[in-house]
């Protein structure tokens, strides 16, 4: 447990080496910051800090920076002091704006969101969509593409929208298709993803003339959201990992950027990061993959449980927490709102 003097010794570092990228020294903390106390007494505790593993020294000569526990110490510290840190009033009023203008699909706006959510940070942006299997369907449209075709598209109530080609075994009337659809309407409205197996069986049962195509497009409603559901994640701004010194070596950035490329795997340690409301911090070796032992995850949850999905960023473990934070809870609270509304 870190006193008063000690985690003021330590911030002052953290925030020096934030801006710097430099080990910082005791003579800079004591010219910069006003401690409350003698250039001697820094030393002292720089290297009380080094010895109970929140600094590390590079080398003998050089100043220290901050390790792991150091860091976490720090986040810890500012959160409890600044409590819920915000954008500045004209940068939320900038998002705000921007998602009160929003009209189009939920895809898109994702992509956009992390676009957004890198520029406001300058990290890596991670946005991962509802869940399909977890939204409940609003619309199942069959769309005739010739005698044997149709597609099948299906819309959530938070506004996501998959598509799948099915194939006939006879020729069938667009007149076919629609009563198909009118049938299903009412099966499947308001029905959770992973509840539309109770609408095959309803189908089965019945036993009406054109069962077999109810099947066959309950089956491709199935695929839709299995298939859409592996595409959730959706990443912005990873060329801002190379305007850090500390992506510079292509060991460090290549594990990471693999990562960020398999949407599964991606999505998997986002779902063991989020274990909680509130926004999220993993620092360093804290990430559950290796790939990420050199950067610190902010993440926070958007709408509610049954649609929700993740917004987060990705960068060094020298970052910028406070900004960090205070953009993802606002981009987070601004993606609730809108698939609230």
């Amino acid at each position: 447990m870190l006193n008063n003097r000690q985690q003021s010794v330590l911030c002052a570092l953290v925030n020096e080496y934030v801006a710097s990228v430099q080990p910082v020294g005791s003579k800079v903390l004591a010219e910069r910051y006003h401690l409350g106390c003698s250039p001697a007494t820094v030393r002292s505790e720089l290297a009380a800090l080094e010895d109970t593993g929140y600094l590390f020294q590079p080398h003998i000569s050089a100043g220290r920076i901050p390790t792991d526990i150091g860091y976490r110490a720090y986040v810890d510290h500012q959160m409890a002091e600044t409590g819920s840190t915000m954008l500045s009033a004209p940068e939320a009023g900038a998002v705000a704006a921007y998602y009160a203008r929003v009209e189009r699909e939920l895809s898109e706006v994702l992509r956009e969101t992390s676009a957004l959510l890198s520029r406001l940070t300058s990290y890596v942006a991670v946005v991962v969509a509802p869940t399909l299997t977890r939204a409940r369907i609003r619309r199942v449209t069959l769309v005739p593409l010739g005698p044997r075709r149709g597609l099948v598209v299906v819309v959530t109530d938070s506004g996501q929208v998959a598509n799948r080609t099915i194939e006939f075994e006879r020729d069938t009337a667009a007149e076919d298709l629609a009563r198909v659809e009118a049938y299903l309407a009412p099966l499947l409205d308001g029905v959770l993803g992973w509840d539309a197996e109770l609408a095959r069986r309803t189908a089965e049962i019945l036993g009406t003339a054109g069962t077999d195509i109810v099947t066959l497009v309950l089956d491709a409603v199935f695929d839709c959201l299995a298939e859409a559901d592996e595409g959730r994640v959706v990443t912005g701004g990873v060329s801002a990992l190379f305007s850090h010194p500390e992506f510079a070596e292509p060991s460090v950035v290549r594990p990471l950027v693999t990562l960020l490329e398999d949407g599964l795997s991606m999505l998997s340690v986002l779902t063991d990061v989020m274990r909680s409301r509130d926004v999220e911090i993993r620092i360093g070796h804290e990430n559950p993959s290796q790939a990420l032992e050199h950067t610190s995850f902010v993440a926070a949850r958007y709408g509610d449980d049954s649609g929700g999905g993740i917004v987060g960023v990705i960068g060094p473990t020298r970052m910028d927490y406070r900004r960090a934070v205070a953009s993802v809870r606002t981009v987070s609270d601004a993606l609730t709102d809108v698939l609230g509304s």
